[in-house]
């Protein structure tokens, strides 16, 4: 639970920095660039990464390849879905 907020402070950050970036942009590009690149370097590299993890909890890595398996579990699904119709 606590994760999850983290995540949304780290995202609120980084849009602020982005934002106050763009409105610094007149005065000082050097500055303005950084607070973009920090920005956006928080969105990607450090919520999206934390927003996975803590998604991906519990789940299995094997479900989600495309194996032989898996491709005849999704034929035998759509099979009984075009046999019900």
């Amino acid at each position: 639970m606590k994760l999850k907020y983290l995540i949304v402070l780290i995202v609120i950050a980084s849009f602020g920095s982005i934002i106050y970036g763009f409105t610094l942009k007149e005065v000082s590009e050097f500055t303005a660039n950084r607070y973009i690149g920090f920005g956006t370097a928080g969105l990607f590299l450090v919520a999206m990464p934390l927003f996975l993890f803590k998604e991906s909890k519990g789940k299995q890595m094997k479900d989600y390849l495309l194996n032989k398996e898996n491709i005849e579990k999704m034929n035998k699904k759509e099979r009984e879905k075009t046999g019900n119709q």
